[in-house]
């Protein structure tokens, strides 16, 4: 299970700075592709890709923090359901819900979050996702 953690700038490799530096970039259309960001904040493509999925910016406004998390869910009656309750019970606002066809006997869903009225971290929400039955493979996609 992956671990996340609030941790100053400061006591990190200035790299991670400038990936969201460059992803800043592309989100406000200051730059039209990621040469163009990586080459503005002075790293590689590749270091840029390393990074991008794994570092992100802390909202300056906390009480509107927002998350993507992904799940895949085996083809049981019941098991979205729980998903959704649980996360209901902890008070995760659910903003959207994409659920795909099963393969395999599996369904990919993702599902977007408004977390600023949540009554546990993220972390404790993606542990206890985890371990509800019929849940396999939960990640988390994006935080802001």
């Amino acid at each position: 299970m992956d671990k996340y953690y609030v941790v100053d700038s400061k006591m990190l490799p200035e790299i991670l700075d400038k990936v969201v530096a460059a992803r800043s970039l592309l989100q406000r259309g200051e730059v039209s592709n990621i040469s163009e960001a990586v080459k503005q904040v002075g790293i590689s493509r590749s270091a840029y890709y390393k990074y991008k999925d794994s570092v992100y910016m802390q909202s300056s406004d906390m009480n509107e923090r927002k998350a993507v998390i992904s799940l895949m869910l085996y083809h049981r009656s019941g098991i979205l359901s729980k998903v959704l309750d649980m996360m209901s019970h902890v008070q995760a606002n659910i903003i959207t819900i994409n659920q795909n066809i099963p393969i395999h006997d599996q369904a990919s869903v993702v599902i977007s979050l408004d977390l600023s009225k949540m009554s546990i971290t993220l972390d404790e929400l993606l542990k206890q996702l985890s371990h509800l039955d019929g849940v396999t493979n939960v990640r988390l996609e994006a935080v802001e």
